[in-house]
């Protein structure tokens, strides 16, 4: 795999600082049972990568001490980590939200059977991925077969009142695009995949997220195998909308590995550029427990342009209307 930090880290994107902290989103580890080529996480099913419980404890201990509101669970399948069921439970019992990023097939693996039922249950709000409405399209991004199971996990978390007015269930899906483009207008798709998906299969869902693909890990390898990475850079460069970086996702948010290393967002957990402070380097969620970290410049590198590029894009999706 081709390494894409060393031609996105002399980078001229604007400095940025945080403000408060609202959201922690913690990957739970590598294990994935799929393995999409537009994935920055290089996940996949012989990834053994799992959070401990130590890890575990050490994330409330700093929630418990905090103004985060949100937990962001995140692989991987998140919930392929034994330990999903235990955390999950208690950032409820803390009134903490949890978001899922759920890639729908996972509710159907062995041990997985009654995973959606448990979502339902401690409200969880679901966001899903689902490339596209149209089963070639997100099977050859994902695999054969994948549009037709994520139908399925869809019918099911419906039917468990994913969805419903009323009901609290939040399902959210997740469009990214197929190749080196940037998404389109995020509302208009929204409406295209709501009319789309209630007509031919009955299923309804809140919001459409829209996101850039990453120019990192996996998806920036394939790009520069195929000789295409310079030109996906001139293309997010140039789309650059300075008002984006006030609403990017890390000014409020930080990133914990499975390890329970920190950083300033997902994207820089990927290419290893921890969240500084006071020149500290590769500091531990234990560490900074109690500790105050608004303010603190974020750490920028080229790929950062993906984020504010066009309408912008981060984990809510588009970062304007």
């Amino acid at each position: 795999m081709h390494a894409t930090l060393p031609v996105l880290i002399h980078s001229d994107f604007p400095a940025i600082k945080r403000a408060t902290l609202e959201v922690m989103q913690v990957n739970l580890g590598y294990l994935c049972n799929q393995s999409c080529l537009h994935c920055h996480v290089n996940a996949g099913p012989k990834r053994t990568e799992l959070m401990d419980r130590a890890t575990a404890d050490a994330l409330f201990e700093f929630i418990d001490a905090s103004t985060v509101r949100t937990l962001d669970l995140t692989g991987g399948a998140p919930e392929l980590n034994p330990l999903f069921r235990s955390i999950v439970t208690a950032a409820r019992l803390r009134d903490i939200q949890v978001i899922d990023r759920c890639n729908l097939t996972v509710l159907f693996e062995p041990g997985q059977e009654d995973t959606a039922r448990f979502l339902a249950e401690n409200k969880v709000k679901v966001v899903a991925s689902l490339p596209c409405y149209i089963k070639d399209n997100v099977d050859k991004q994902r695999g054969n077969g994948v549009f037709e199971t994520s139908l399925e996990a869809l019918r099911l978390l419906n039917s468990l009142g994913y969805a419903e007015q009323g009901s609290g269930l939040e399902l959210d899906l997740v469009f990214n695009p197929q190749g080196a483009s940037l998404p389109p207008p995020q509302l208009a798709l929204e409406h295209a995949y709501k009319q789309h998906l209630a007509e031919q299969y009955g299923i309804r869902f809140n919001q459409l997220r829209t996101l850039t693909n990453m120019p990192i890990k996996r998806f920036g390898s394939t790009l520069i195998s195929r000789g295409e990475f310079d030109d996906y850079m001139v293309l997010l460069r140039g789309a650059h909308n300075d008002e984006n970086t006030a609403s990017v996702m890390c000014r409020s948010l930080i990133s914990v590995d499975w390890q329970g290393y920190v950083y300033d967002c997902d994207f820089n957990q990927m290419l290893d550029m921890p969240l500084q402070i006071d020149a500290r380097q590769k500091l531990h969620i234990s560490e900074l427990t109690g500790e105050d970290i608004s303010g603190n410049n974020i750490q920028v590198a080229d790929h950062c342009y993906g984020c504010t590029a066009g309408q912008g894009s981060g984990c809510g999706g588009a970062l304007e209307s």
